[in-house]
This record gives structure tokens, sequence and C-alpha cells, in this order.
């Protein structure tokens, strides 16, 4: 029961510091300019040392991926984090899963344009040699573990499981 309970914290703060991580970074490339100059700063610096093209230049795919993130996604943050903080609400089990299912696609997608495309002919530089693109998957990789936790966790954990409505006789 602790460690149901510590999980419940640890997606609650995923959940809640996923809020200004969305807003003041992953938003950017669908609203260029709108952003102070620190901010775009900090996102040029992290699209240029570790060379992540998806970012500083996004493709359609992305840009759609985005726009999920913006809505519906950014409101179902705070939801989400109150249910775990809360802990054994019920009720966020279908809308987790939902979130998870969609976040475990979204991750894979981009993990394979890192590990898988040509950067070669680029608009802008990519990761070409294997080191570069590991550690540019590093930045992408817990955003997998910890849907994929969360998915196990509300699928498996007995505080979440559908109560069963037994039939009248």
């Amino acid at each position: 029961m602790a460690v149901a309970r510590a999980l419940e914290w640890i997606f609650a703060f995923y959940f809640l510091t996923h809020i200004p991580i969305t807003l003041l970074f992953d938003l950017q490339p669908l609203l260029p300019g709108v952003y102070p100059s620190a901010l775009s700063d900090i996102l040029t610096w992290y699209t240029t040392t570790f060379k992540d093209s998806l970012v500083a230049s996004p493709e359609p795919w992305l840009k759609c991926f985005l726009c999920f993130e913006a809505f519906p996604q950014l409101f179902f943050f705070p939801v989400a984090a109150y249910a775990f903080w809360k802990g054994n609400c019920k009720w966020i089990r279908i809308p987790v899963i939902i979130y998870t299912t969609h976040v475990i696609t979204t991750v894979v997608t981009c993990l394979a344009h890192i590990l898988f495309t040509d950067f070669s002919n680029g608009k802008v530089p990519g990761p070409q040699t294997l080191q570069e693109r590991l550690t540019l998957s590093a930045f992408y990789a817990p955003f997998l573990a910890i849907s994929l936790a969360m998915l196990l966790f509300v699928l498996f954990s007995s505080a979440y499981k559908p109560v069963e409505k037994r039939k009248k006789k």
C-alpha cells in the first residue's frame, strides 16, 4: 500500500510539473515569436546543444502532437494531479489509460524519428552519431517510462480496478 501511495504522489508531481514545462517550453514551436527572448534562448540552446531537430524545426506530425498537448492534455494535467494526489480515485482510470496510450504512441514515434532518420540533409542539424542519438533519446525516454508505469499502475492496481456491479435477480 505504501508503494502504491508513493507512485500516486510521483504521478501527481509529474502532472503538476508538466503544466509549466508545457506552457514555457513544449508549446514554443507552435507559437514562434510569442515567448520572451529568455525562454526562446533556453530552447535555442537546448536544440543547438542536443541537436533536437524535432523541436528546432518541427514536422507537421509533431505540430499535431503538440496541439494535443496544448488541448486537451494541458487541461487534463491538473485534474490528473488532483486525482493522484488525493489517491484511490477510480474515475481517473479510463482518462489515464487514454492519456498514457497517447503519450506512449507519441514518444515512440519521436524516438523512432531520432534513432532512425538520416539528418544529413535536414533543414537544421540533427543527431549524427549513435552517442548523439542516445543522448537526445534520453530526454524523451522518461516520458515513455513514466507513462508506461502509470498505465500499468491503473490497469493492475487494486485501488483503480473498476467496481463490479452485481446483477439483480
